[in-house]
C-alpha cells in the first residue's frame, strides 16, 4: 500500500466546488494534486495556488485552474505534507524547500489539512532539519549568527552548488535535535537579519491525514 499516495487522494475528498485552495509541494502532495486533477476533469470548478513552480507544472498539466498569489485574498483551503510533526500539532516543513511560498499560503488559509505516511509522526521535532530560508547577500553573516546561538547551520547544496529556492534565496538547515526549545529558537531566528522564513509551522493545522498500513487516519485539532 503507498501510505502517501492513499492520504493525498483522502485529503482531495476535502476540496469542494467554487474553493480557492492551496497545492502543497513534496512528494505526498504530488498524489493530492493529481486526485484533484482527476476531479477537476470529472467537473469540480476550483481554482488552486500552487506553493512551488515543481506543483505549478504539474497542476498546469493536469488542467487545474491556477491563480497567483497576488490575485487572491484569501484561500479556503491548504493540503500539504509535512517532514516531521508532533502530537500538539507542531511541524517542520521546508525539506523540498519550498517553505516561504507554503507558509504564505497556509498563513492565508482557513483551512490547513497536512497530509503524510506514519513514519512523518514524531513525540518530538527536531530530529529532522530545520529550514530556514535566507537571502544571499549577507547569506554568511546571517549563518553566522546561526552558529553563535548554537543552532548548527549547515548550507543545503544541490549538484555541488548551493540550493536555490524559486524565490533565488538560500536555505540553511539547522541540526537543532529532538526535543529542541521551539520557542526560543524561533525568536532568535526572528531577530536575525536576511532570515526571510523558517520551517517551524506550529499548530497550524485543522486535521491531520496520516497514510497507515491500514489504511487512512484522520485526527482532529481541538484547537482548530
Amino acid at each position: 500500500m503507498d501510505k502517501k499516495k492513499i492520504a493525498g487522494e483522502k485529503a482531495a475528498e476535502y476540496v469542494k466546488d467554487g474553493m480557492v485552495v492551496g497545492l502543497g509541494t513534496g512528494s505526498t502532495a504530488f498524489h493530492l494534486v493529481n486526485a484533484i486533477g482527476e476531479r477537476v476533469k470529472n467537473g469540480l470548478k476550483i481554482q488552486a495556488i500552487p506553493t512551488s513552480k515543481a506543483t505549478e507544472a504539474q497542476a498546469r498539466e493536469l488542467g487545474i485552474p491556477l491563480l497567483t498569489i497576488d490575485e487572491v485574498d484569501h484561500v479556503d483551503l491548504d493540503i500539504d505534507g509535512v517532514d516531521e510533526i508532533d502530537p500538539q500539532f507542531n511541524a517542520i516543513k521546508g525539506g523540498g524547500g519550498a517553505l516561504y511560498r507554503e507558509k504564505v499560503v497556509a498563513t492565508l488559509a482557513k483551512e490547513v489539512i497536512w497530509i503524510m505516511d506514519d513514519s512523518k509522526l514524531v513525540e518530538h521535532i527536531g530530529d529532522f532539519s530545520l529550514p530556514v530560508e535566507i537571502a544571499q547577500y549577507g547569506s554568511k553573516q546571517a549563518m553566522a549568527k546561526m552558529e553563535e546561538y548554537g543552532l548548527h547551520p549547515v548550507q543545503r547544496m544541490r549538484d555541488g552548488k548551493p540550493f536555490v529556492t524559486d524565490n533565488g534565496n538560500y536555505i540553511v538547515d539547522l541540526q537543532v535535535g529532538a526535543g529542541f526549545d521551539i520557542e526560543g529558537t524561533r525568536e532568535k531566528l526572528a531577530g536575525i537579519v536576511g532570515v526571510l522564513e523558517h520551517g517551524l509551522f506550529l499548530n497550524m493545522c485543522k486535521r491531520m491525514i496520516v497514510g497507515t498500513d491500514e489504511g487512512v487516519k484522520i485526527t482532529e485539532n481541538p484547537g482548530k
